[in-house]
């Protein structure tokens, strides 16, 4: 079964991908200064409407073994203590102790 802080970064991931583009429009329309001072606030109203997990913050590279959210391996997704006991199972193809 997956951590929480796993199920919850899952989420968070999906949710800054569902409303990246309008999230993003609204912040531009936001900080122009060209623009009138009510648009620019009536922007900022409606990015104030979005959710918690719409911004892109949230987001945090967690193991996917057991949540750890420090010392990942970004390639693999694992952190360093994970990765250390998948390769020496063997169960990640390519990487082998080193022994020189």
């Amino acid at each position: 079964m997956p951590n929480v802080r796993v199920l919850r970064d899952i989420k968070a991931r999906n949710g800054v991908n569902a409303n990246e583009i309008l999230r993003r429009a609204y912040l531009y329309v936001a900080r122009n200064q060209n623009l009138p001072p009510q648009v620019r606030y009536q922007a900022q109203l409606q990015l104030n409407t979005f959710g918690k997990y719409t911004r892109p913050t949230t987001v945090k590279n967690r193991c996917a073994e057991s949540g750890r959210g420090r010392g990942i391996m970004s390639e693999f997704g694992l952190c360093r203590y994970q990765f250390r006991l998948k390769a020496l199972a063997g169960e990640i193809p390519g990487v082998k102790k080193a022994s020189w």
